[in-house]
């Protein structure tokens, strides 16, 4: 080859590595970890890289990450939060239809820096209680009404002062509450009610109605936290100004019922779960959908390939969900010997995707912020994840410890455990008699909020956006010019922490 004297010849080749059509046409299934992408070049702020994108045809987020639908991440808490920082969170649909449906008006009802649903128990509950409850659930302080629930009247507020020293622990709470209580208005804006708190010196503020029923909390400690933690910037709102909030349904008959209540509960979006998404179990539902609700989006998946991607495209789909057996308590690869590697299943469905206007939900595999990079510029509009929000104060569930690590429960849809709740139909299976696991159960640390946890992560990818000099995920997706080469195994070692006796991995 001849080379000019400026050695201009060097970049018209593969040296510096492939591009992506070359380099996923070579019939290899590929990782996140087998790949890295070369930097580009930088004329611009972190601050300046925007992160917005499509969730489906017709809903816009400012950040580009959404919580998966499973029974041990998304409930109303995280949901909620998910839409507070700019995402939207799926509601998992292993619960009866009523359930599910009061969990979305739970979520839709909460309004960013209140605590929706704070601890309550009744006068005639016992001290001990709070014992039995606190380990677990965290919290320092009870509120007391007269049913023992949100919405009824408020009596008076338990704190760790009035309890410490109670040596009788069978004393009922009704002899030991603080009654002189400052509220607020239940209509009180957030701005109105930390300055109220403030002013007041207490470390809680009921939000309270004209009846003095119990509506809501602000705490002292959760004023602190936000306060430094990261902008949230700018949060996933319906034409109502409610939370954007998503659920998931499957494709039997009896989901047509639970959709309705959905519906009327104020769902945004939904999505059919399911692990093997090209069925006609789908495409019927997806019909269904577009007559009964033809305002609704639905997200069709999981998908891998571009002929599962089109047929439901052609079926009505306003977003894809992309990823089989890549989720790090998945096994459906293992036991099925089906799937594909998530950085190439990203690529090829959104190669077909993003051509006719369709967003791809990047679905698995997302372990840190690089990978989010990754399936961004691989032509991904948002990931959507399990494992990385599990262990967050939102997700559901108590925390434990085991061997002196602070954990949470995390389980696979497709484990034993979650198939005996009913999350089988999800795996085509609820009407098998054998019951086969496609996932497992485990645990995951503690990773406090997703206030910080997800502010902190959308930096780090707007650093890797600066790295390869592109300013958006518009942007990516149309980037000719980027480049990858594969990793070996000691690459990725070497491109990882090692070479250390000791060190200890913070987040942020």
């Amino acid at each position: 080859m001849a080379i000019a004297e400026n050695g201009s010849s060097f970049l018209d080749d593969d040296r510096d590595g492939l591009p992506a059509e070359k380099l996923f046409s070579k019939g290899y299934s590929y990782t996140y970890d087998d790949l890295i992408f070369h930097p580009g070049y930088i004329d611009f702020a972190t601050d300046s890289v925007d992160l917005s994108t499509n969730l489906t045809k017709h809903i816009r987020l400012t950040t580009p990450c959404i919580s998966s639908p499973m029974d041990t991440v998304t409930e109303a808490q995280m949901a909620a939060a998910m839409a507070s920082v700019g995402g939207v969170g799926f509601i998992h649909y292993n619960n009866l239809a009523t359930e599910q449906a009061e969990l979305v008006r739970k979520a839709k009802n909460q309004r960013v820096g209140f605590v929706a649903d704070p601890v309550c128990m009744k006068p005639s509950d016992l001290v001990a209680k709070i014992d039995i409850l606190k380990p677990n659930r965290g919290f320092s302080s009870v509120l007391v009404t007269e049913d023992g629930g949100v919405g009824s009247k408020l009596l008076g507020v338990v704190t760790s002062r009035d309890v410490d020293f109670v040596t009788n622990r069978l004393t009922e709470l009704g002899e030991v509450m603080t009654t002189d209580l400052i509220t607020a208005p239940a209509i009180s804006s957030f701005e109105e009610a930390s300055k109220r708190l403030i002013k007041s010196k207490k470390s809680l503020l009921p939000l309270v109605t004209n009846n003095g029923e119990l509506a809501g909390l602000l705490c002292r400690t959760d004023l602190k936290r936000m306060s430094s933690n990261p902008s949230l910037g700018a949060p996933s709102l319906d034409h109502n100004g409610r939370l954007l909030v998503g659920a998931a349904i499957g494709t039997r008959d009896t989901d047509k019922e639970r959709l309705e209540l959905l519906v009327k509960a104020g769902v945004n979006v939904v999505i059919l779960d399911s692990s093997q998404g090209d069925s006609i179990y789908q495409k019927e539902m997806l019909a269904y959908i577009k007559r009964a609700y033809p305002e609704l989006d639905v997200v069709a998946g999981n998908v891998v390939t571009m002929r599962q991607a089109r047929h439901l495209i052609d079926a009505g789909a306003d977003a894809l969900r992309v990823g089989m057996g890549s989720g790090s308590i998945c096994t459906t690869q293992e036991v099925c010997a089906v799937g594909r590697g998530q950085a190439t299943a990203v690529y090829q469905t959104s190669l077909l995707a993003n051509s006719l206007g369709v967003p791809v939900i990047a679905d698995g595999g997302i372990s840190n912020s690089g990978h989010i990079v990754k399936a961004l510029n691989l032509g991904a509009s948002t990931v959507m994840t399990g494992s990385f929000l599990a262990g967050t104060e939102e997700a559901p569930g108590d925390y434990f410890y085991q061997d002196g690590l602070h954990l949470k429960k995390y389980r696979g849809m497709g484990s034993l455990e979650a198939m005996a709740k009913g999350s089988d139909s999800r795996y085509l299976g609820d009407k098998s008699r054998l019951k086969i696991a496609q996932g497992v159960s485990g645990a995951v640390a503690d990773k406090g909020s997703v206030f910080k946890l997800i502010p902190y992560t959308m930096h780090a990818v707007r650093q890797g956006f600066q790295d390869l000099g592109v300013h958006s995920i518009y942007a990516a997706h149309g980037n000719r010019a980027l480049r990858l080469e594969v990793r070996t195994g000691a690459a990725q070692v070497e491109g990882g922490i090692h070479g250390l006796v000791s060190y200890e991995k913070k987040r942020f």
